[in-house]
């Protein structure tokens, strides 16, 4: 069986993501891969977040190759012939907050971080950023981040991640949303 497997791979009838994972190659694809369902794939328990979730929302203008996601193992990094996959630890008590499972007929279930959560997750865990002020909260949402859409964003469920998170920078985040960015 290993060796018609690696011929498969070979042929590029098969693409190998890990090992005993593979995805079926292009002559066979009839949709687009889905990156979302294979990063849930490739290490679980975990769902997408950060960049790659501002990304899919609308929310940040950069285009996202590598796909981020969050789980309550080690971090974990995976080059495959899809691109990268990186994982990040989140603690248990926040780990399912704000977290939605889509499902569509080509791809089944997946897991993705909603468009707080995925703003939590980054925020949570961008190195360097420090304690922040309102004003400097608004500065990195604004000109850091450059983020958009943020009037869509439910605050309650931010505060709530907050909580989880013990976040002083989240609560300050939820504190500038109630008050509105654009007006302070």
């Amino acid at each position: 069986m290993n060796i018609k497997i690696a011929t498969m791979v070979k042929n590029g009838d098969l693409i190998r993501l890990k090992r005993g994972i593979y995805h079926l190659g292009k002559r066979y694809q009839s949709t687009p891969i889905d990156t979302i369902s294979i990063s849930n794939m490739l290490y679980t328990p975990s769902y997408v977040s950060f960049d790659f979730a501002l990304s899919h929302y609308g929310m940040i203008p950069e285009r996202v190759s590598e796909v981020t996601a969050a789980t309550l193992n080690h971090p974990k990094l995976f080059e495959t012939p899809l691109g990268r996959f990186s994982y990040k630890h989140i603690p248990k008590e926040a780990y399912a907050l704000g977290v939605d499972w889509m499902y569509d007929e080509n791809n089944g279930g997946k897991l993705i971080a909603t468009p707080e959560k995925a703003l939590c997750d980054k925020i949570r865990y961008d190195r360097g950023v420090g304690s922040m002020t309102q004003a400097q909260m608004k500065e990195y949402l604004v000109y850091d981040l450059r983020l958009e859409r943020l009037e869509m964003l439910n605050v309650e469920l931010i505060l709530l991640i907050a909580h989880a998170y013990r976040s002083k920078n989240l609560r300050t985040l939820a504190s500038l949303l109630q008050k509105g960015v654009n007006h302070g």
